[in-house]
């Protein structure tokens, strides 16, 4: 499979992930966070903010790998 097509793929499932991480988020948010104090909001949003990264950054070392080629298999 060629990097360009590798880059697609990635794209595509990164932009899946992130409305699927952001609604999870958004929930739990929304429901945990209204009754917690001020420091407990903040780190949960920047944890939230920043977690997101992890799985597409996973990805990426799949992404640039270089193709196995016929000969050396």
């Amino acid at each position: 499979m060629t990097t360009r097509i590798k880059k697609l793929i990635w794209t595509l499932l990164t932009l899946v992930w992130l409305l699927i991480y952001v609604f999870v988020a958004r929930g739990v948010g929304v429901r945990i966070l209204p009754h917690a104090q001020w420091w407990a909001e903040f780190l949960y949003y920047a944890l939230a903010g920043t977690l997101w990264i992890i799985p597409p950054g996973l990805l990426l070392s799949w992404v640039y790998r270089e193709p196995i080629s016929k000969s050396n298999a």
